[in-house]
């Protein structure tokens, strides 16, 4: 109550830091008029003329009044539109290293063009980060024009450059680029040994559009440089070892079928048996996606609290293994590791006992040269065999764990796809295609092997960084996007970052319902196919995102069966976005994406004036850019 009060009075820190920028949006209207006045030639005469004056001493902060209405006066001539106050306050917010959270159409392209203009008179540089190469090219072109007017350089970084053009992209003023192809750029640069062969000057100042994309979602993705191993493994060894490793899967499937059967069973009978749960503990080690335990946990979400419960239980006693051993092989979900058990290891070496014993090389090394029988190139020639067979059998262990992943954890259509007979692995977060992109250490190997697909060389890691790494080097951070106030928390832990909430330029007429929430997903799809065909039926187009492409095909098999006609959009079909996306306004259309179209895309609507689209997403914050008008629902999953 007390704090309640005392917030009416003194407002919100939200509220009280948008008061505090008032003043200097006053200032800087008060300026236009004379700045209208100016011919083009006197108009572009102040960049150099503000330099000269940060040359003299005075500082960005200083300049900042002037600097921004010069620059929305290059905007009303160049582009033909005004930033509004409430895009020079978010312009404002950028330049002090924060976040600015704009909601959808409010202009976040163009507000950044303030902060970027104002922090390149130092002539250090300024990154500006987009989510694709589509948008780095098309927000250079677009916002390049009012750069390029008041005499500021541009460049582009993207994927098809070489570096040389990469080398003139950055020394340019400002420069667009994806955070991958700054972040590779940085990782290609450490990797030479001439300063003049290095593409990138110092991190100065980044704006990061869809921050929460980028610095959250993405953090810890690992950016990786992968060469040729000096020595790969042997030919063969995937294709020796699949027939093994999927004797095994069908070995562990029918026994966790039954291990489940068993513990349904149970549960009818004793539903507050410990059994139940230790059952149920060893179907999530030995198939944490097994649809009946899936569908089990989903339906009982008390379950998987318990079944938690008594993994940490016997992890903290040492005796997990030994439970675990009923297996074939452990999976650990979370740690994307593979743990063979005594009884998998017995099953894999039928026939062939010694395939999989690595013999020790010190007791090895130690027989052979207390052998008198030998002589010194006889006892050399031993302890090559022995580091022979101790390299092998290592190697084939090492292998059947890869394959094992490949088949436990990494699904087709969700972590990757087939294309040209490729494994093109998928991004988590975007749905995205990442050609050129490999797993390391033999997984994609492994992969290949399962898919049937030519089996590529093996590669290993060069050099590696996480996008929390890297941005994290910049002298100045600062982002936008949509939906950054529910991770504020965690921008300021993690990057020490701010975030504030920027006011609409008009009041906020949408209404956004509640969450809508389903025990199992077979309810939640079935709603959601019911709410697309009342859509469909009124002429209200409609994006639905799902988090996967498995997710987005499976729909879309349920739209067909319903015979409501839809267009579908994920990473088998992305050279088709475009076309795609710009349908998806239009009078009864129905499409289904991945994350891939949810940033930085306009839609365009068409059909009748009155209709409006509504976005399904199955991640709430994920896709809440689109903000839709009123009649949208989120679907969770």
């Amino acid at each position: 109550m007390f704090f309640n009060a005392l917030q009416k009075i003194f407002g919100s820190k939200n509220e009280r830091e948008i008061n505090r920028l008032k003043p200097l949006v006053q200032a800087i209207n008060q300026l236009e008029p004379e700045l209208q006045r100016l011919t083009d030639d006197q108009l572009k005469a102040k960049t150099p003329e503000f330099r000269e004056r940060l040359g003299k001493g005075e500082s960005l902060d200083d300049l900042l009044p002037e600097a921004f209405a010069v620059v929305r006066e290059a905007s009303r001539r160049t582009l033909g539109q005004r930033h509004f106050d409430v895009q020079l306050i978010g312009g404002m917010v950028l330049h002090q290293g924060k976040i600015a959270e704009m909601k959808t159409g409010e202009g976040k392209t163009l507000a950044a063009t303030l902060p970027v203009y104002l922090n390149a008179l130092t002539g250090q540089g300024v990154h500006v980060v987009t989510v694709n190469d589509y948008l780095a090219k098309r927000d250079a072109a677009w916002m390049g024009s009012i750069y390029h007017f008041l005499g500021m350089s541009v460049g582009v970084i993207v994927h098809e450059l070489d570096d040389a053009q990469r080398q003139q992209a950055y020394r340019c003023d400002i420069t667009y680029g994806t955070n991958n192809e700054f972040g590779f750029d940085y990782l290609r640069d450490n990797m030479k040994f001439r300063l003049e062969d290095m593409v990138q000057r110092d991190l100065n100042y980044a704006i990061v559009d869809e921050v929460d994309s980028i610095l959250i979602d993405e953090a810890r993705t690992p950016l990786i440089i992968s060469g040729p191993v000096e020595r790969a493994l042997e030919d063969g060894y995937y294709e020796e070892l699949k027939p093994l490793v999927i004797r095994l899967r069908q070995s562990q499937s029918r026994l966790m079928d039954g291990i489940l059967q068993e513990a349904l069973k149970l549960l009818k009978e004793q539903p507050d048996s410990e059994e139940v749960i230790e059952k149920l503990l060893l179907v999530k080690r030995g198939d944490p996606k097994h649809p009946g335990f899936l569908d089990l946990i989903a339906r009982e979400p008390a379950l998987k609290t318990k079944i938690d419960r008594l993994e940490s239980l016997l992890s903290g006693q040492k005796t997990l293994s030994q439970f675990l051993g009923k297996l074939y092989c452990s999976i650990d979900e979370r740690s994307n590791a593979v743990e063979m058990t005594e009884r998998g290891m017995e099953l894999l070496s039928k026939g062939q006992p010694d395939a999989f014993v690595v013999p020790s090389l010190d007791e090895g090394y130690m027989e052979i040269d207390s052998n008198s029988a030998l002589s010194a190139g006889e006892k050399i020639q031993a302890k090559e065999a022995l580091e022979t067979r101790y390299r092998k059998a290592s190697e084939r262990i090492h292998t059947v764990h890869q394959l094992v992943k490949a088949y436990w954890l990494f699904q087709k259509d969700v972590n990757y796809v087939i294309k040209d007979g490729q494994v093109i692995i998928v991004d988590e977060f975007t749905g995205r295609m990442m050609p050129g992109r490999r797993w390391s250490d033999g997984l994609h190997q492994a992969i290949e092997s399962k898919e049937g697909v030519k089996v590529a060389e093996e590669n290993q890691t060069l050099a590696t960084i996480t996008f929390q790494n890297y941005f994290r080097m910049f002298k100045k951070l600062a982002g936008m996007t949509g939906t950054a106030d529910t991770e504020a928390a965690e921008f300021q832990k993690i990057y020490k970052l701010d975030v504030v909430v920027i006011p609409t330029n008009k009041p906020m007429i949408r209404q956004d319902y509640a969450d809508v929430i389903y025990r199992t997903q077979k309810e939640k799809y079935e709603a959601v196919v019911e709410e697309i065909k009342d859509c469909h039926r009124r002429g209200q187009p409609v994006l639905m995102g799902t988090i996967t492409i498995e997710n987005s095909e499976k729909l879309s098999q349920m739209l067909r069966a319903e015979k409501v006609p839809h267009q579908v959009l994920n990473a088998k079909y992305h050279e088709m976005e475009a076309n795609i996306i710009a349908q998806a306004g239009r009078y009864k259309a129905v499409t289904i994406s991945t994350n891939m179209a949810g940033r930085g895309t306009d839609i365009m609507l068409g059909g009748t004036p009155k209709a409006w689209p509504g976005r399904k997403p199955e991640s709430v914050r994920s896709t809440r850019p689109p903000n839709p008008p009123a009649g949208r629902k989120f679907w969770r999953r």
